[in-house]
């Protein structure tokens, strides 16, 4: 799943609450070297024909792996922000389907051809028949009106879900802290 819609729609949905983008970016997170850090590991595992190297599967899936491992270790000392559970919970429903299927995320046949895709495996997915814990692999496809649709899972679900709670909340003003009267 395109995780950019998801961002411009609770961009979108936060201006139309009251929010702002000075608030979101005002919004401490803790840990974002680990995120940055996931995504360069990412970026080296799949360079996707862009960069000028490839990567034996194996070690693509182990740096896949530790990169997710990152962004949990992040995910994690932000729970208290508004959606991160969500993100966590979708994260790790994620990850359970990967390790329970070799380090690959298992799609269906039928998310592909809905996507207008197709491979048996492409970068950390896998098209799997059978696949372990099928009720969590990358099962439907991303509508055709949306940008950069691809397929997904529940697990994507939950991380959307928490994404959007996480902008939004994050863009509404905070609420003006007001001095209790001093008797005396």
């Amino acid at each position: 799943m395109v995780f950019l819609d998801v961002v411009v729609v609770a961009l979108l949905a936060g201006k139309l609450v009251g929010g702002s983008l000075g608030t979101l970016a005002d919004t401490p997170i803790k840990g974002m070297q680990l995120a940055f850090a996931a995504i360069a590991l990412q970026v080296v595992a799949f360079p996707s024909g862009v960069l000028p190297w490839g990567m034996p599967s194996s070690t693509a899936r182990a740096l896949w792996l530790v990169s997710c491992a990152l962004l949990l270790a992040m995910l994690l000392r932000n729970t208290r922000l508004f959606g991160m559970p969500f993100v966590v919970a979708g994260l790790l429903s994620n990850l359970v389907a990967i390790i329970a299927n070799g380090g690959l995320m298992p799609v269906r046949a039928s998310a592909l051809a809905a996507a207008h895709r197709s491979y048996s495996a492409h970068n950390n997915s896998i098209e799997i028949v059978r696949p372990h814990l099928a009720a969590l692999v990358d099962r439907w496809a991303v509508p055709n009106w949306i940008p950069l649709g691809n397929v997904y899972s529940i697990g994507d679900v939950l991380i959307a879900i928490g994404v959007f709670l996480a902008i939004v909340a994050a863009m509404r003003a905070p609420r003006p802290v007001v001095a209790a009267p001093v008797l005396g």
